[in-house]
């Protein structure tokens, strides 16, 4: 029988999963055994998901007052290649993914050539689209259980690994969604002005009172058009309203284009709008639009005296005095897959020319912009092949779980 959700309750379904998971990783990742029940509960929920009913193959989901269809490829696929991997193991999953895509083996190949015989000392990341897989909705984007066995077997051979992100740290952020093991991993929200380090204990990048009160005016009156019927639906889809530290994010488009161009740029105007009446100078505020998010960033003052927007460059720096990483003097591997994330390889590269960079793109404007920064740079189709990429690397080294 087909049954209808709508979206809080498919963000509850998939909320569960996240528990159910970390215990599998957990047992998987300390070599301990998986708990049926825990397998049971994944089962459950992909047949559940399956049963909403669709046209056009995708999921009718109630939206604020639409139904709208919605495509729940990640949400479905991620949970079928668990299950997989879960049944029939690494070497099935990669074989797997390997039919996915052209020329994944030679990819594969070609990155492992790429890093070479010696490990990094320090590995920074993005998270979506760069080591996850896109999700049209980020509440429900899930890690998958393969994924996170995968880069945690690499993280286990490095150092330091900081995953950087522009979403938040939590309330909607990176942590209520990852799943790897305790320990492995910093994790940078807001573009590096805030993180959780590998022991738990929160830290961020100070933000002086005045700043703090402009955003949080700018929130409050976003909160309030969100509410009203005409613009509702930008809370529902792609990133939603996203409060980080230092930085509000609010959706305009989503990956599977739903929202009507019209619609969409009538929505960007009338943020443009609120800001500027906000901060009409624009000395606290800079807005940037992605085509899918509006981001808007509070200004930092640079080493030239030049008021900026933070981005995810400032945050290397930042993280780089906080945590001690030393990045001048050691070897270390930064992956992205958008403009975005060039910042990081910048300012990683500006602290040490040796540091290598894979990127996750088909985007040959991309490509070059990254060859200008470094030519020690190498690029790969999907996410999927670059952890495929570094769980390989890592099999090949000794890796310690203790």
């Amino acid at each position: 029988m087909k049954t209808s959700l709508n979206l809080d309750e498919f963000y509850k379904i998939i909320g569960e999963t996240v528990p159910v998971k970390r215990r599998i990783i957990n047992s998987l990742y300390f070599n301990k055994p998986v708990c049926p029940t825990d397998i049971k509960i994944l089962n459950d929920t992909y047949d559940r998901l399956s049963k909403i009913p669709e046209t056009d193959k995708k999921k009718l989901i109630n939206i604020g007052s639409k139904t709208i269809p919605t495509d729940l490829g990640y949400e479905t696929e991620e949970l079928k290649r668990d299950l997989l991997f879960l049944e029939k193991g690494e070497s099935f999953i990669i074989s797997y993914l390997g039919k996915l895509y052209d020329n994944f083996d030679i990819q594969v190949k070609k990155g492992l050539e790429f890093l070479g015989d010696s490990k990094p000392d320090i590995f920074i990341t993005d998270r979506d689209g760069t080591i996850n897989n896109y999700c049209g909705r980020y509440l429900s984007s899930v890690q998958s259980i393969y994924n996170s066995w995968f880069i945690s077997r690499f993280a286990s051979i490095v150092a330091n690994n900081i995953i950087l992100t522009s979403a938040p740290l939590d309330n909607g952020g990176i942590t209520d969604i990852n799943i790897n093991p305790d320990g492995l991993f910093h994790y940078a929200g807001s573009k590096g002005r805030e993180y959780l380090d590998k022991r738990g204990q929160r830290h961020s990048f100070a933000i002086p009172p005045e700043k703090q009160d402009m955003l949080d005016a700018l929130n409050k009156r976003l909160k309030y058009l969100l509410e009203q019927k005409e613009f509702e639906i930008f809370s529902h889809i792609g990133s939603g309203l996203q409060f980080k530290f230092g930085q509000t994010t609010i959706a305009r488009q989503d990956i599977n284009l739903s929202i009507p161009p019209s619609d969409s740029e009538h929505w960007l105007e009338t943020v443009q709008k609120t800001v500027n009446e906000i901060d009409p100078e624009s000395s606290f505020l800079k807005i940037e639009d992605t085509g899918k998010d509006i981001e808007i960033i509070l200004t930092v003052d640079s080493e030239s005296n030049v008021i900026k927007d933070y981005d995810k460059g400032d945050g290397i720096r930042y993280l780089d005095k906080e945590l001690n990483l030393d990045l001048k003097h050691k070897h270390t591997l930064v992956c992205g897959d958008t403009f975005s994330d060039l910042p990081m390889i910048k300012a990683a590269f500006e602290k040490n020319s040796s540091t290598k960079a894979i990127f996750v793109t088909e985007d040959n404007s991309l490509v070059q912009a990254l060859s200008d920064i470094t030519s020690n740079s190498f690029t790969v189709k999907s996410p999927d092949i670059l952890i495929t990429i570094l769980f390989n690397f890592s099999k090949g080294l000794q890796i310690c779980t203790s």
